[in-house]
């Protein structure tokens, strides 16, 4: 199956997710509390889906996504429609600053596999609605979590018992199943989301993390860039895949702090995706100078300089000094700007109204057309 080469990333692009609209928030209430069916549900979904794929053609976003709008959590929801893979209530909570999500989290009951999954419904919904409300230049766009979500952040053991070889390889054959299906279903922008990263953004949470496993850092982070490169090895020339990476996005906070300087030959030198969408909206990501160790110039690095998280608008100048800061280690053609993260990585949402979302997007829009004119 051939399609028409997306270019993307685009100069001004965006995470995925976007606040949940009042008909949303109040169908999953009604929902949950057994006042109306699934297909009830669904309905109330579509309308507001193709609201929302309206809204951001209007705005002049060319990558267009459903929000997430169907979603409870950016990760789970996907990873536990996987074969093998179970949703489940835990004891244990995420260390968000100052707030905690709901205590959920995935088990692995059996053995890692795919043969369909209800979120290729989504997307087509999704293509549809672009194909139906655009003009063309727009191209549907999808985020699932990177296989590194499953395979490195629960332990398997229930099934595995402890086997990570067979675990790994269980999981990228099972991502590799995953990507042809979207391709197959007319996915040609894919976008991975992977928060494993943040194990490497500070010595105390290295070594955390090379107790856990008993392996050494650079071993591990060999092992997660092996696991995204198998995973994307068979990708269709012809399709776009890449990683977006954040330290944490929930109801305006985050897990952690730190740069990129213990992963910056992992994730631009080694990484076999077609673009990075990288945290880089304040001091908590660290400075510029990571950008040295890119060496690929059929690659895109968004940087992630607008933040979803506050509502106040961040100067046009300061984020165009960023952008050709960042000029002297990566070629202008090669980078692009988005936020930092979506506005909603689970359902309730970052703390800015709708508006205010929509100001941070043509606020992206604006000061990339005029770094890079009107791409």
């Amino acid at each position: 199956m051939s399609k028409t080469l997306v270019k993307a990333p685009f100069k001004a692009d965006h995470v995925g997710s976007f606040l949940r609209t009042e008909p949303i928030k109040k169908a999953r209430e009604a929902y949950s509390n057994g006042e109306i069916d699934k297909e009830s549900l669904k309905a109330i979904e579509d309308q507001e889906v193709e609201k929302l794929v309206q809204k951001q053609i209007e705005v002049g976003l060319q990558s267009i996504t459903d929000g997430e709008f169907r979603r409870s959590y950016w990760h789970l929801d996907f990873l536990a429609g996987l074969e093998g893979v179970e949703l489940f209530e835990t004891e244990y909570v995420s260390k968000f600053k100052g707030v905690n999500p709901k205590n959920n989290a995935i088990k692995v009951v059996n053995k890692v596999d795919f043969h369909s999954h209800y979120m290729l419904e989504h997307f087509m919904f999704l293509k549809d609605a672009v194909e139906k409300y655009g003009d063309g230049s727009q191209v549907a766009k999808f985020s699932i979590p990177s296989p590194n979500m499953l395979f490195t952040r629960i332990q398997g053991d229930e099934f595995y018992n402890g086997n990570r070889e067979q675990f790994y390889h269980d999981t990228v054959a099972t991502y590799q199943k995953v990507i042809k299906a979207f391709y197959d279903a007319g996915c040609c922008y894919l976008q991975l989301d992977d928060t494993s990263w943040i194990d490497f953004v500070s010595e105390e949470r290295i070594q955390v993390v090379e107790e856990k496993l008993g392996m050494n850092v650079q071993d591990i982070i060999a092992m997660r860039v092996r696991c995204l490169n198998d995973v994307v090895s068979e990708k269709p020339d012809d399709m776009i895949i890449t990683m977006h990476i954040c330290r944490g996005n929930f109801r305006s906070t985050y897990i952690t702090s730190g740069g990129y300087n213990h992963i910056s030959d992992a994730i631009f030198a080694q990484l076999k995706v077609d673009g990075l969408f990288l945290e880089y909206d304040d001091d908590r990501s660290g400075d510029l100078e990571p950008l040295k160790s890119f060496k690929r110039d059929d690659q895109t690095v968004v940087l992630g300089l607008i933040t979803s998280k506050f509502p106040e608008l961040e100067d046009a100048d300061h984020i165009k000094a960023k952008i050709k800061e960042a000029s002297q280690y990566i070629p202008l053609e090669n980078l692009s700007l988005s936020p930092q993260c979506g506005f909603s990585s689970t359902e309730e949402g970052n703390i800015l109204t709708e508006e205010e979302q929509w100001n941070k997007i043509r606020h992206v829009i604006e000061i990339a057309d005029s770094v890079w004119g009107n791409n």
